[in-house]
């Protein structure tokens, strides 16, 4: 009863000056959006479960809030992400031809977070480009995310990208049943070679297809770690070299699109591996341990909705690009209380010009400064002026 302010854990809310930030961050990054060509969309917070975990949502299973709808009785699902919404509208409500591009702003629920320590209540901002399988859409949305992170402030990001391809042709390749290759991600992602080796000879795989799993752990680093890899998997299938081509070849069009950012390429990222289709990228920045912002292609998510749509797309926690500070807002105008017409009208004037003017209540004990401001509005022999404090 005495903790009644208490907030779940991992669920946070964001105050003065910190709300403001977040909301003009929101406006600028929309309209940027816009001039990009991306139209805005605005899915439910709920919806049907088995809606929720089609396609990209097969992996937020366990990340989803459920409940059951008390008018039909079925299971309803909170979002813990906004990619299955976007691909349902796209495939079934748009219906259009031709590329589509959508972005969209929400918050997100999950059952736990990301990152020991980390929010489960994530404002969740985004862009998708339906219709097209090209690499140019790739770069495309490559860009836009850089872009995103250049109007939030955030500088000095760095790029890691990967394709799904690469290691879903070794997979297959291998034979591997779906239980071996779970086994195999989850050994890759981790890195554990000793381990990597031990599963693969009890699976009995082809020596030379043991060489280049065995490889893709050292495949890491900026661009010659692609030449690397072309000598290193040559007896790959025709879908390990394939893969391999298409990051090759964003790597290329990388380059001339965003020559300032620094890009590595690591094989055996597999971010999103049980629904992203070709290449995978995340944006990260010094000092922060994990991603800010991540994306990837993720093809024939609109068939689940009756409507298969290549696709890829990219999104970022709004709340994590904030500058976390707690300054109170000095640019605000402190006006005095009181009836008078002419401080009324000299109120109305300024708040039209888009100042913010704060009125002083009769007995509070605030001053100007108190209250964030750093001008008052005062009463001369000319009518009501403003001065600094």
């Amino acid at each position: 009863m005495k903790n009644r302010w208490l907030l779940p854990e991992g669920i946070d809310e964001l105050l003065p000056p910190q709300a403001e930030q977040v909301e003009a961050m929101r406006r600028n990054l929309l309209d940027m959006y816009k001039s990009w060509g991306y139209e805005l969309i605005m899915p439910p917070f709920v919806e049907f479960l088995d809606s929720l975990l089609t396609g990209t949502g097969n992996d937020l299973d366990l990340q989803t809030f459920k409940l059951t709808d008390q008018v039909t009785g079925r299971t309803m699902g909170v979002r813990a992400d906004m990619t299955p919404q976007a691909a349902r509208i796209d495939a079934h409500s748009l219906k259009r031809e031709g590329p589509v591009r959508l972005c969209y702003m929400g918050t997100v629920l999950r059952t736990r977070p990301e990152t020991q320590g980390g929010t489960r209540s994530p404002l969740q901002i985004g862009a998708e480009l339906y219709g097209h399988s090209g690499v140019e859409s790739d770069i495309e949305i490559l860009q836009l995310m850089l872009e995103t992170l250049k109007v939030a402030g955030v500088n000095g990001a760095h790029v890691d990208l990967g394709h799904v391809g690469i290691f879903r042709g070794l997979a297959r390749q291998a034979g591997l049943n779906e239980d071996q290759e779970a086994a195999m991600f989850d050994a890759l992602q981790r890195k554990a070679l000793p381990e990597i080796n031990a599963l693969l000879a009890d699976f009995g795989v082809a020596s030379k297809i043991q060489g280049m799993f065995k490889a893709l752990v050292e495949l890491n680093g900026d661009a010659s770690v692609l030449q690397t890899a072309r000598k290193l998997l040559k007896e790959g299938s025709g879908d390990v070299s394939n893969a391999l081509d298409e990051l090759i070849k964003i790597q290329e069009r990388a380059q001339q699109a965003v020559p300032d950012t620094q890009l590595y390429f690591d094989l055996a990222e597999l971010r999103g591996y049980n629904y992203h289709t070709g290449v995978v990228f995340a944006a990260y920045v010094q000092g922060l341990g994990q991603s800010v912002a991540q994306g990837g292609r993720y093809d024939e998510i609109g068939s689940v909705f009756g409507r298969a749509r290549p696709a890829t797309g990219f999104s970022v926690d709004l709340k994590s690009l904030i500058t976390g500070s707690n300054e109170q807002s000095k640019n605000a105008v402190f006006a005095p209380a009181g009836d008078d017409a002419g401080l009324i009208d000299a109120i109305n004037g300024l708040r039209a010009q888009g100042v913010i003017v704060i009125r002083e209540l009769p007995g509070q004990n605030s001053d100007a400064q108190a209250m964030g401001c750093n001008r008052i509005l005062f009463q001369c022999k000319n009518g009501w002026e403003v001065k600094n404090i």
